[in-house]
C-alpha cells in the first residue's frame, strides 16, 4: 500500500489515517472560543460530519469497534473518577441536587415522547435527537446497539440516529447556557452575592485559604488539648504549630493549651469573626515562617494503603508530631478536615518536627516513580467485568425485549463500585488523576470521530431535507426541562453557582460547565457538577434504551 492509497483506499490503515485526521481537527476546532463558549471535544464530532461529508472511504467493521472500544474507555474513566465521591455525593445537599437532575432527564424523556407520538417521528430519529439534545454520548452508544441488536435494517438505523444526534447537539450546549443566562436576567441574580453566600455555607473546605495566627484568648481553652481545640474549629482552621514563648513546637494532638499560645496555621477570611470569639485575636501571617525545629514540606500520596482513607483515619497528627495543613488536587487547594480524603496522586503539605517529616514522607509514598507507574489492572477488569454485567438482561413490564446496560452501561457501574472502593484486599484500582484524564479524553475523542465520520455522509442531505426540523425538536427536548428545573430550583433557595453546575451535570456536558466555571472562580459549579454527573448518567444510559425499547 503507497501513500496514496491511504486516503483513498478502504482498509484499516486507511480508516486509521482518518480517524486521525478528525481528531486532529476536531481538537483545534474545540479550542475556537466565541463569547466565552467553546466546542471543546465536540469539536471532534463537526470534524467527523466534515471529514464524512467529503466522501472518506472507511472500513465499517473496524471502525464499529473503535466506537466501542473508545465509549469503554470514556464511561470507564468517568466511573473511576466519581467513584470515590459517589456515595458521599448523594448526602445532605447532594441528595435534592440529584433528585433535580433526575427531574430533567426524566422530563427529557417525557418531551421527546410528546414529540414522538404527535409528530410521528421514527423511533431511530428521536432516539438520536433525545441523545444529543442532552449531549449524552454513552446514551447515544447504548441506543444505537439497542437499535442494531433489535430492529432490520439496523446498520442505516443507526446512522440515522447518529445523525440526529449531531444535529440535536449544538443546541444541546447552547440551551444549557442559554438557560442559565435567562434565569440570572429574570430573577436579577448576581454572581457576586452566590459567589459570597457559597463561600459563606462551605469556606474553609474549598476556597482561597491563607495563613494565619491566633493569639489564644478564650479562658475555656487553657488547659485543653489541642484535639479539643481540632475539634471546635475542624471546618474552620488547620492548626499546624504553636508559638510558644518566642520558639515553635508542634501542635500534636495531646499538647495542653496555654494562654498567649500563637496559634498557626489555615483558614480563609469568612471565618475570621467566628475564629476570633471562639479562640482569640486573629490576624493573616504575611510572612510564612517556618522555624527552630519545625519544618514544612509538600508529599505526594502515592502509598496505596494510605489513598481513599480520612484525614482522621490517618492519624497523622495522633502518631507524629506532624499535622497537614493543605490538600493540592487537580489545581484545587483544600483545607483538610478530619472526614476530608486523601486520595491517590493529591500532593499534601504537612508541618511538623523537621526529623518526622521524612518519616511521613515514607509513610505517606512520596514516590514520583510509583505515581508515573501504570495500572492497567483496573481498565482490563472493568472492561470483563463490565461487558459481562452489560449483557444481563433488565426486564421491565411492557417492553418487547429486556434493557441491557451494554457496553455504556456495565462498564460504568463496574469502574464506579471500583473507584469507591479503592481497593479490595491485595488488589487496588487506584489510577493517578492525569491517567484518567487521558484515557477520557481518547475514548471520547475515538467514539465522537466514528459518530462523525458513520453519519457525514448523508448528513447535508438530511440536514437539507427536512433534519432542521429535528433541530427544532431537539431544542424543546433541551430547553423545556432545563428551565422547569431551573425554577423549581430558584424556588427552593439553591445557590445560583450551584444551579449552574448542576444544570450542566445534568446534561453531563463540559463546554457547558466551562461557561458555568467562567461566572465565577469558586467551586461551586464543578462540585455540582461532579455530585450529579455519576446518577445522571446512569440514568441516562439506561432509560434510553427503555424509551427505544418501548417505542419498538
Amino acid at each position: 500500500m503507497d501513500i496514496v492509497d491511504l486516503f483513498t483506499g478502504s482498509g484499516t490503515a486507511s480508516t486509521l489515517v482518518f480517524l486521525s485526521i478528525v481528531g486532529i481537527l476536531g481538537v483545534l476546532i474545540g479550542k475556537i472560543q466565541v463569547a466565552k463558549i467553546r466546542l471543546g471535544i465536540a469539536g471532534v464530532l463537526f470534524s467527523g460530519l466534515l471529514i464524512g461529508h467529503f466522501g472518506a472511504q472507511i472500513d465499517h467493521n473496524v471502525l464499529h469497534f473503535v466506537k466501542e472500544f473508545g465509549l469503554i474507555l470514556f464511561v470507564f474513566s468517568i466511573g473511576l473518577e466519581v467513584g470515590p465521591r459517589f456515595v458521599s455525593s448523594l448526602k445532605s445537599n447532594g441528595l435534592t441536587l440529584n433528585l433535580l437532575a433526575a427531574g430533567i432527564v426524566f422530563l427529557g424523556f417525557g418531551v421527546a415522547l410528546v414529540l414522538k407520538l404527535i409528530f410521528d417521528i421514527p423511533t431511530p430519529v428521536i432516539s438520536g435527537i433525545v441523545c444529543g439534545a442532552v449531549t449524552n454520548t454513552p446514551a447515544l452508544g447504548a441506543v444505537q446497539q439497542v437499535i442494531s441488536e433489535q430492529m432490520a435494517g439496523s446498520p442505516q438505523a443507526a446512522e440515522v440516529t447518529g445523525m440526529g444526534y449531531a444535529l440535536a447537539y449544538p443546541f444541546g450546549i447552547i440551551g444549557i447556557i442559554l438557560v442559565m443566562i435567562l434565569l440570572r436576567k429574570i430573577f436579577k441574580l448576581s454572581v457576586t452575592t452566590a459567589q459570597k453566600d457559597y463561600k459563606r455555607q462551605v469556606a474553609g473546605i474549598e476556597g482561597e485559604l491563607v495563613a494565619v495566627h491566633i493569639t489564644l484568648q478564650n479562658k475555656n481553652l487553657f488547659g485543653k488539648r489541642v484535639i479539643y481545640l481540632k475539634d471546635l474549629t475542624d471546618t474552620e482552621f488547620a492548626l499546624s504549630r504553636i508559638n510558644r514563648g518566642g520558639q515553635f513546637i508542634v501542635a500534636t494532638d495531646e499538647i495542653t493549651l496555654q494562654e498567649n499560645d500563637v496559634l498557626y496555621g489555615v483558614s480563609s477570611e469568612e471565618h475570621f469573626a467566628a475564629l476570633a470569639l471562639k479562640v482569640g485575636e486573629i490576624e493573616q501571617t504575611k510572612n510564612l515562617e517556618i522555624t527552630g525545629k519545625t519544618g514544612m514540606r509538600h508529599v505526594l500520596i502515592t502509598n496505596k494503603e494510605v489513598a481513599g482513607k480520612t484525614v482522621k483515619s490517618l492519624g497523622i497528627s495522633r502518631r507524629y508530631p506532624v499535622n497537614i495543613t493543605r490538600i493540592y488536587r487537580t489545581g484545587s487547594e483544600l483545607m483538610p478536615t478530619d472526614y476530608d480524603t486523601v486520595e491517590f496522586g493529591d500532593t499534601v503539605r504537612i508541618v511538623g518536627e523537621r526529623k518526622a517529616l521524612s518519616e511521613v514522607a515514607r509513610y505517606l509514598g512520596n514516590s514520583v516513580k510509583d505515581l508515573s507507574a501504570p495500572n492497567v489492572f483496573p481498565i482490563l477488569l472493568s472492561i470483563l467485568l463490565g461487558v459481562i454485567v452489560g449483557a444481563i438482561p433488565l426486564n421491565f413490564p411492557g417492553l418487547p425485549a429486556p434493557a441491557k446496560l451494554g457496553l455504556a452501561g456495565g462498564p460504568l457501574l463496574i469502574a464506579l463500585i471500583l473507584g469507591h472502593k479503592g481497593r479490595i484486599g491485595k488488589l487496588d484500582f487506584y489510577m493517578t488523576p492525569s491517567a484518567t484524564h487521558f484515557i477520557r479524553e481518547l475514548g471520547i475523542i475515538l467514539f465522537l470521530a466514528t459518530v462523525g465520520l458513520s453519519s457525514g455522509q448523508h448528513f447535508i442531505a438530511t440536514l437539507l431535507s427536512g433534519g432542521y426540523v429535528w433541530m427544532g425538536y431537539g431544542a424543546l427536548i433541551t430547553f423545556i426541562p432545563l428551565a422547569v428545573i431551573a425554577v423549581i430550583a430558584y424556588f427552593l433557595k439553591i445557590n445560583y453557582l450551584t444551579i449552574s453546575g448542576m444544570l450542566a451535570g445534568a446534561m453531563t456536558d463540559p463546554p457547558a460547565l466551562e461557561f458555568a466555571n467562567s461566572l465565577s472562580p469558586i467551586q461551586a459549579q464543578s462540585t455540582a457538577y461532579a455530585t450529579v454527573y455519576p446518577l445522571v448518567m446512569f440514568l441516562r444510559v439506561l432509560l434510553a434504551q427503555i424509551f427505544v425499547l418501548a417505542l419498538l
